[in-house]
């Protein structure tokens, strides 16, 4: 009897131990994408409306059909976004479950509440995502804040300020400016800021198609600290001493260098840009009313503005310079590159959320990154994230043949985004949203004359210094 006891005991341990040991089988393809079918869950996503977006959402009700998970859609311009989101945020709940989130605003304030996506990388019932498939710098600009290891977004689109001008003006008179100048203007990285001024002021004083040769979002607002940067790069300026504010973002930024001889000389070129050859409405201009000014035909020949405007511009309902607009790289810099400011931004997933909801938003995430998608967005404007869609045999005939605005562009966003092209908002800093506010000021009281260009740019350094806490740390270590 005790043997037999001793077998059966040895034989249900080695049972007990199969069973324990026997591998579980993940779900297959199709599982993780109906997994939630009935879970009756309808996510709220809150974005910025760009033609991106206008994609996604013709789209949603194949994401409906496919995992059974609705998607109602809070659509507004980036301010109100951003607004939307720190109140939500910042309550201590989420009535939002994916996000857009500016990168310079949103990832410093609340980094800490955003879901790491590397738990659902990591995830065998989870579909996944190639992150190597996004470019590099958009996706440590979009995805990352500090935590090098801490991935708390995904890129989604893909704003970059270009140059736009009149084909059919620049064709006309090309011979005649050449003649006259000696060089080729056609814009571009081959021409330098100074003649970019030199090609605008000839436009207002040799060509009737239009008013004036440029104009610019110079109001005072983000646009014109973005209208700025163009310039303040090119120059060779830089906002902080440490270099990963742009990038990766820091907590301290150390000391703001806007008063360099680099700045201050940008600053006195733009103010002439603007008071002296610019449209005189570029001081009451952002990106929207200036890409109203350059579709009405008659205004300007040349502006700078976000890629998705070509859009617009192609289209013979909204614009009157439809198929007459080309698009090229920024102007050369004092280094001899263009430097392209790029401001796209990723999307997040609150951490408020219950991990059900998480898992529900992410399918979301996956789901609009996929090149059918990504596809759609070349076809509403846009130029996607994603590398591969660009390598895609029907949208390599598109870019061929310009049949869509966003495969139009593309080439030359290929070309923006390459690593000695490409510029980021200068501060990815918790008090980002604070010093720019500073800057777009004294920079609107410099082009109004109240300020000089030094005082613009010295009262800049002084506010922005103490707004980081960098004056703090001086007068501490002085006492010291």
């Amino acid at each position: 009897m005790r043997i037999r006891k001793v077998l059966f005991l040895v034989f249900t341990s080695l049972l007990v131990g199969f069973m324990i040991s026997k591998p579980v089988l993940s779900m297959t393809e199709e599982e993780k994408w109906t997994q939630f079918k009935d879970a009756g869950i309808t996510l709220q996503f809150i974005t910025e409306d760009t033609p991106a977006n206008g994609a996604i959402i013709s789209l949603l009700p194949e994401f409906e059909e496919r995992t059974g998970i609705k998607v109602e859609v809070t659509r507004a311009n980036v301010s109100d976004v951003v607004t939307k989101l720190m109140l939500d945020l910042g309550s201590g709940t989420s009535g939002f479950d994916i996000l857009y989130s500016p990168r310079w605003q949103v990832l410093p304030a609340f980094s800490d509440v955003l879901v790491d996506v590397r738990k659902f990388q990591e995830d065998p019932d989870l579909p996944h995502l190639p992150m190597d498939e996004f470019f590099e710098s958009h996706l440590i600009a979009t995805s990352f804040y500090v935590d090098k290891e801490r991935q708390i977004g995904v890129p989604h689109d893909t704003s970059t300020m270009t140059w736009f001008y009149r084909k059919d003006i620049f064709d006309k008179y090309r011979d005649q400016f050449m003649a006259e100048k000696g060089y080729d203007w056609t814009p571009g990285p081959n021409i330098t800021w100074d003649q970019y001024l030199e090609i605008a002021q000839w436009i207002n004083e040799n060509v009737s198609e239009v008013n004036y040769g440029a104009g610019h979002m110079a109001k005072q607002w983000n646009s014109i600290y973005c209208d700025f940067s163009n310039v303040f790069w090119a120059f060779g300026a830089r906002g902080f001493e440490n270099p990963e504010t742009e990038s990766y973002g820091v907590i301290f930024p150390g000391r703001c260098l806007w008063d360099s001889p680099e700045a201050i000389e940008a600053a006195k070129f733009y103010k002439k840009l603007i008071t002296e050859v610019a449209h005189p409405a570029s001081v009451g201009w952002d990106w929207a009313s200036l890409g109203e000014a350059f579709s009405k035909g008659d205004e300007i020949a040349m502006c700078f503005n976000w890629q998705d405007y070509m859009m617009t511009f192609d289209d013979p309902i909204r614009s009157k310079v439809a198929g007459k607009v080309e698009a090229a790289l920024m102007p050369k810099g004092k280094d001899g590159r263009s430097h392209n400011y790029y401001s796209g931004t990723g999307l997040t997933i609150s951490g408020y959320l219950p991990e059900e909801r998480q898992k529900a938003a992410w399918l979301f995430v996956v789901w609009q990154a996929d090149i059918p998608v990504q596809k759609e967005i070349f076809k509403m404007g846009s130029t996607p994230v994603r590398k591969s869609a660009y390598e895609d045999p029907e949208v390599k005939q598109w870019i061929e043949e310009g049949t869509y605005p966003g495969a139009k562009i593309a080439p030359v966003m290929l070309k923006a985004w390459e690593p000695e092209n490409i510029e980021f908002v200068e501060a990815k800093i918790p008090m980002f949203v604070e010093t720019m506010i500073i800057q777009y000021t004294h920079l609107s009281y410099m082009v109004e004359g109240k300020e000089t260009p030094e005082e613009a740019m010295k009262k800049i350094v002084e506010e922005v210094n103490k707004a980081t806490g960098y004056t703090k740390l001086i007068e501490e270590q002085s006492r010291q």
